[in-house]
């Protein structure tokens, strides 16, 4: 299972001198399967990049699953060029939640007064399907979903391949209960033993006392997490608009510290736009 991070970035894609390192581009991770099947999770600013690669190797199917329906997770899929040719196939994987559908979820992205090309002029074939609570395979790939904490609801995913798994968890706020989410136990549950996991990390302890409840969750409760799952690598995911690479940089030594405190050998580091890792 090859994982690629094309996007980042929480709430909205940034630019300029001091996020280089780390990136600007809202939520997109692409998994290559052993088979090679492309699976892509959320639509962010960082699945346009993804859609110009595909392009340039000529894979026109793939499968993709949608979070949840926050704008930063949706924002690239007009800019997805892959769905403007009509060789693409696209199966798409999510759960409504507040919406009548995935398709109705997806297609907002494109609806007048606020994006010029409508839905329905799109050359792509997409069959919807769902993925809200029972496990579904994908090629090689058996994937488990979790309802998360998050203000309107979202699902993280488990990833196994050859018994090895990837845990994802974007937008979950750890030390507040939204509607639909679960316990810090169950995610411990969820996630342990686990080969990768990535999770929100958007938060310091000051910037949270003024965010509680908005839906992402301070990076040393996203590292106890980790640590009480004995997972075996973590990476801190959905960063902060205003987190420049060196503020990031800051947390990762935090958290080794913190880890190195614990006496544990797991591997911490933020994740980067560009990315690539592989289980």
């Amino acid at each position: 299972m090859i994982i690629r991070f094309w996007g980042t970035r929480g709430s909205i894609p940034v630019s300029g001198k001091e996020f280089v390192k780390f990136g600007g581009d809202t939520t997109c991770v692409e998994i290559r399967t052993k088979n090679d099947e492309i699976i892509i999770v959320d639509a962010g600013t960082g699945i346009r990049r993804l859609g110009k690669q595909l392009i340039s190797e000529e894979r026109f199917s793939c499968h993709m699953i949608i979070t949840h329906a926050h704008w930063d997770h949706l924002l690239g899929f007009p800019f997805f060029r892959p769905i403007y040719k009509k060789q693409t196939r696209i199966s798409m994987y999510g759960c409504p939640f507040a919406q009548q559908s995935v398709k109705e979820m997806v297609s907002k992205t494109m609806r007048p007064p606020y994006f010029p090309v409508y839905y329905d002029n799109i050359q792509a074939y997409i069959q919807y399907q769902g993925a809200c609570k029972g496990n579904f395979c994908i090629d090689t790939v058996s994937i488990t979903p979790i309802a998360l904490s998050h203000p309107n609801r979202a699902n993280g995913y488990k990833f196994i391949e050859d018994d090895k798994s990837f845990v994802f968890m974007t937008d979950n706020e750890l030390s507040y209960h939204h509607p639909g989410g679960l316990e810090f136990q169950e995610y411990v549950h969820f996630s342990a033993q686990a080969d990768l996991l990535v999770h929100d990390a958007e938060f310091t302890p000051e910037e949270y006392a003024l965010t509680r409840s908005w839906g992402h969750s301070v990076y040393q409760d996203a590292l106890k997490l980790a640590l009480k799952a004995g997972v075996k690598n973590f990476g801190l995911f959905h960063h902060n608009q205003d987190r420049t690479d060196t503020a990031l940089e800051f947390l990762e030594q935090e958290c080794r510290k913190i880890i190195n405190d614990h006496r544990s050998d797991m591997d911490c580091f933020a994740v980067f736009d560009g990315m690539e890792y592989i289980l």
